[in-house]
């Protein structure tokens, strides 16, 4: 028997109006750079406004970068979920311990895409790209051994004592950020320009193009993190499997590779939970410790005697002398090595040419192997 109907009965009408309003309600479909609702972006980017002490909009940058970030950053968001959800948990504490926006544990990504041993082209190193003066005055040890920017902890707390500090000169989250681009004198000087803005959106024009850039970059990034679900972006915290570690003091001059091969431990494991020891040496003097996981720390007291003097009789078989303990600003005598000149001996050290030859009275470039110069270094090379 076969049925002919013109028009389908009432019942599936209201079956197929149901299925497409549910279609409609529950769209699963992640938002991607090509299928973006910009009114969706503009009513989520209020919300965050409205829930954060910083001042952000959707300016036509942040939606440009919105855009440029779905297509070209969702694979790292993605491929660094475990550091995403490593270091946001201590950034939101460190941040929380001094009332500052906890949005800005997305910072980090600007600066060196979460890696704690990053370094730029100007020396700003670290999660958080601290500058040299920078991290001293913010409580950090700095020297020829140990740069505690690498820290991921001791550097956090470094940045969020800066970002502090930079907030009571200007009152405005906005402003606290491009300071910690710029630097806050040249905040100060675009005010001045600007003719008295002290809104960070009135000022953009009077920043530098790269401070003029870093409030959107951050806003974009802030949005794409906190709607990384929406995204299709899965950042979802995986299970604990991380050792529980434990902190012990050094008592003498100890390196990685001593550790690792008295302790058959993978020296790649003591340097992830100790970035800061630039030589992978410990120095033994000035009251430094070492992180690892519980076990091994435990190996580490029960075995100390001999540890230590296993580590003193590899240090006596180098023919290599060990690099010297020297801080900033300190004197030092240096020996130039084959194929060094005073420009490379200068951009090592982070000085001037002119420096060097007035420190050790030079009335020329003319140097040679294994002379010794006195040196006032500024910055810290890592060999």
């Amino acid at each position: 028997m076969r049925f002919h109907m013109k028009t389908p009965p009432l019942f599936i009408l209201l079956l197929l109006l149901c299925q497409t309003t549910f279609s409609q309600k529950f769209n699963t479909t992640p938002i991607t750079a090509e299928n973006l609702n910009i009114d969706t972006i503009k009513n989520r980017i209020d919300r965050l406004n409205k829930k954060t002490p910083l001042d952000i909009f959707l300016s036509s940058d942040v939606e440009k970068l919105i855009k440029k970030y779905l297509k070209n950053r969702t694979d790292f968001y993605a491929k660094n979920k475990d550091k995403i959800n490593l270091y946001f948990p201590m950034f939101e504490e460190q941040l929380q311990n001094r009332k500052i926006p906890l949005e800005l544990k997305y910072l980090p990504i600007i600066e060196s895409r979460l890696d704690p041993e990053a370094v730029s082209r100007v020396g700003a190193t670290g999660l958080w790209q601290l500058m040299f003066y920078t991290g001293l005055e913010n409580g950090l040890k700095l020297n020829s051994y140990i740069d505690e920017r690498m820290d991921p902890l001791k550097s956090t707390i470094a940045a969020t004592k800066y970002l502090e500090k930079l907030y009571k000169i200007h009152s405005d989250w906005n402003l606290a950020l491009a300071s910690y681009n710029a630097g806050p004198r040249t905040i100060s000087k675009a005010i001045k320009r600007s003719g008295g803005y002290k809104n960070y959106w009135n000022l953009r024009p009077f920043l530098p193009r790269e401070t003029a850039n870093y409030i959107p970059s951050f806003i974009a990034t802030m949005y794409i993190l906190e709607y990384a679900e929406e995204h299709g972006i899965d950042i979802k915290k995986l299970p604990n499997t991380k050792p529980k570690t434990d902190t012990i003091y050094v008592k003498n001059q100890i390196s990685f590779e001593h550790i690792s091969s008295f302790l058959n431990i993978s020296k790649e494991i003591i340097k992830q939970y100790n970035p800061s020891y630039i030589h992978e040496i410990i120095p033994g003097k000035n009251k430094n410790y070492i992180t690892l996981p519980v076990k091994v720390v435990d190996s580490i007291i029960s075995n100390e005697e001999r540890l230590y003097a296993y580590s003193k009789s590899e240090f006596d078989k180098q023919e290599k002398p060990l690099p010297d303990l020297y801080s900033i600003d300190s004197k030092i005598i240096y020996k130039i090595k084959y194929g060094e000149f005073l420009g490379k001996i200068a951009k090592k050290f982070g000085v001037k040419v002119s420096d060097l030859k007035r420190w050790n009275n030079l009335k020329s470039d003319a140097v040679k192997e294994n002379q010794k110069l006195i040196v006032f270094p500024k910055r810290i090379p890592k060999n």
